[in-house]
């Protein structure tokens, strides 16, 4: 995950991007004609939403199927789906592990029959750890209150494991999230903007 400076000491964060596509058919009705009203299905069986909100995906960032959550199989589970980019929509919840973008145009994998997968985005949680996106897991598509950061070149941050499990040793840590900067204690070290109701996180060193 990358953050990057908004202001003096400031840093915005930004999520990585993944590319999935999935198979969906509308089956013909009993007399093989086109029935009036039709629901679409996956021939997997698993919904008629491709990734819905509780099922599970296969392992793999770039190449991977949507799997029943009983399967050996199985890697991670779809916490929030949205509609549109991730820049249109909600944010993921706080824990998310990772973000899946669905963006790709596949006649094969159509929902409805008019070429093309809908824009959307599925909110992942890993099945088992590490959860990066836990505070202080050191990944994620969002940064949280108890995460930590190290500082790059340009004013630029990074985020870290707090428990120093990662590659770079952590530089500060977010210890609280308020409405404006004026509200951050006088240790504050480092704005970080976070999102949602109470947008600036308050980073001090560690």
């Amino acid at each position: 995950m990358r953050v990057r400076g908004w202001g003096p000491g400031a840093v915005w964060a930004l999520a990585g991007v993944v590319l999935l596509v999935g198979c969906r058919e509308a089956p013909p009705d009993a007399a093989g004609g086109t029935a009036a009203v039709a629901s679409p299905v996956r021939p997997s069986g698993y919904g008629a939403v491709f990734l819905d909100v509780g099922e599970c995906s296969s392992f793999g960032r770039t190449s991977f199927t949507e799997v029943s959550c009983r399967s050996e199989r199985a890697a991670a589970r779809v916490v929030a789906r949205h509609d549109g980019t991730t820049r249109d929509g909600p944010p993921c919840p706080p824990t998310t592990d990772f973000v899946l973008h669905i963006s790709e145009q596949w006649p094969a994998a159509d929902e409805d029959g008019d070429g093309m997968v809908p824009r959307g985005h599925a909110c992942m949680r890993s099945l088992q750890p590490p959860h990066p996106g836990d505070p202080g897991g050191g990944g994620g598509p969002r940064t949280v209150v108890g995460d930590c950061v190290y500082a790059l070149d340009g004013g630029r941050v990074r985020e870290t494991a707090c428990d120093g499990s990662g590659p770079r040793t952590p530089e500060f840590k977010v210890t609280k999230a308020v409405d404006a900067r004026s509200g951050c204690p006088a240790s504050t070290a480092l704005y970080v903007r976070l999102g949602g109701a109470s947008p600036v996180g308050c980073a001090v060193p560690v």
